[in-house]
């Protein structure tokens, strides 16, 4: 993991999220204990377990956004995962462990980008090799002493000759024949379903072992496969069985996973139907949560110090709903709060990315350039407010269905445009948008 202080992982999600500071505070806090925990001898590292951390508020304030950024920060293994979409064991659906498994492939394409660096040199010089095999191809026999064009001396002239051209990158366009190993799945084989992938046992490495390679032929050029070639070279030097060894590991022990919608499997009273399955779904959670061995195709994965962050609006039930087992296992509680007029304008304008660069930059591309006015922006973080008020409260999002609104006349129009320069000011946003904001019927349909 990246040894980044809380301070220093608050501050570059800072530069995304606006507000909801204890939130930040708390994973960034739990990140570093995974730092720590690291540095502590192996008889005490098998003791700290990791805090697990229950996100309360809307939607719309940041609670996954939070999430996907401290991804990118972390470079450990992290899935983001909706528990809406499990089921209890025994009814049709994924089962709850599928996110251990999705967690392992996500630590195995990690492990592999960073062993590629090692063998990326090694491997471009033997994909350079394969083109110009293909390229001028070796004459089947050569007569001794003779200078003929099938002689060695003058096949490895034509060789290097080609060499330097493939360098220089004159060959790109040239037509070659290679082949390819398709890979039988799951999914191929007759009375196999979609749950393939998530069996218990390596049934795909079984399938391959059975069933004959399946070689083609194909004809493409050589810039089409050079990468083929590099991906069938890569896959040679580099060691699997020690991928998949690393990435179990890592997945252990630096591994986090966001289950987002946590209040939706919270049964409400009564408790049929459908009720019973997220009741079920929070059994099945919670010896996930709580530290049990899952079996993957790679062999078998401990969850007892993999980070849980779970987070949900929690609009009509309460964290206390759910089981009480269940809720110890996120001793961390954080209360993200509702969104007001100031912090809309400051997800306008703040974060490195915000919405209304991303639309001049949008709009740069058809040579119109567009300015947002300190004005405008405050007018387009009023009808934010205001309808988020009036109507549902969906958060942040309502930007995205204003801006699109406020901007869809000039995107239409924008092609024909060419050039141009347009200042969106407080009377531009009153104009598109007052009529709408004002008629409450309205507001909820088009706003």
């Amino acid at each position: 993991m990246k040894n980044l202080t809380p301070r220093e992982i608050v501050a570059e999600l800072d530069r995304h999220i606006v507000g909801q500071k204890n939130a930040k505070r708390a994973v960034a806090v739990a990140v570093r204990n995974r730092w720590r925990r690291q540095q502590l001898d192996d008889e005490l590292r098998k003791e700290v377990a990791p805090k697990n951390i229950l996100m309360i508020g809307p939607t719309g304030v940041g609670k996954t956004e939070i999430a996907r950024r401290l991804a990118r920060l972390t470079g450990a293994p992290f899935i983001k995962v909706e528990a809406t979409k499990y089921t209890e064991v025994g009814y049709y659906g994924r089962d709850v462990e599928s996110m251990i498994r999705e967690l392992v492939e996500n630590a195995i394409g990690l492990v592999r980008q960073r062993e590629l660096a090692g063998v990326e040199d090694e491997a471009r010089r033997r994909v350079n090799e394969r083109l110009l095999d293909l390229l001028a191809p070796s004459p089947s026999s050569f007569d001794v002493g003779v200078e003929s064009s099938d002689s060695p001396e003058r096949y490895e002239r034509t060789r290097e000759k080609m060499r330097a051209m493939l360098a220089g990158g004159e060959l790109e366009n040239r037509t070659v024949e290679i082949k390819i190993e398709q890979k039988v799945h799951a999914m191929m084989v007759p009375g196999m379903g979609p749950g393939g992938d998530q069996m218990d046992f390596d049934f795909q490495g079984m399938l391959e072992k059975i069933l004959p390679k399946n070689v083609v032929r194909r004809e493409m050029t050589v810039a089409e496969a050079r990468s083929v070639l590099f991906e069938q070279e890569t896959d040679a030097l580099i060691n699997q069985e020690k991928v998949h060894a690393q990435a179990v590991e890592l997945a252990e022990d630096t591994g986090i996973i966001f289950i987002d919608e946590m209040d939706k499997v919270v049964a409400s009273e009564g408790g049929r139907g459908a009720d019973v399955s997220r009741q079920g779904v929070q059994r099945d959670m919670l010896p996930i949560v709580e530290g049990t061995t899952v079996q993957t195709r790679y062999g078998y994965v401990r969850t007892d110090h993999i980070l849980f962050i779970a987070a949900g609006a929690f609009h009509t039930t309460k964290p206390s709903d759910l089981m009480p087992e269940l809720q110890g296992r996120f001793p961390i509680r954080v209360e993200l709060e509702d969104l007001g007029k100031g912090d809309f304008v400051r997800i306008l304008s703040e974060p490195h990315n915000s919405l209304t660069r991303q639309y001049t930059a949008l709009m740069k591309t058809e040579g119109v350039d567009v300015a947002f006015g300190g004005d405008a922006i405050d007018a387009i973080a009023d009808y934010a407010f205001l309808v988020n008020q009036s109507t549902q409260n969906i958060g942040a999002r309502r930007l995205h269905t204003i801006m699109e609104r406020l901007l869809e006349e000039l995107s239409f129009e924008a092609p024909e445009m060419k050039s141009g320069r347009v200042e969106i000011n407080a009377a531009y946003v009153r104009e598109r948008l007052d009529a709408i904001a004002q008629d409450e019927d309205l507001s909820k349909f088009i706003l």
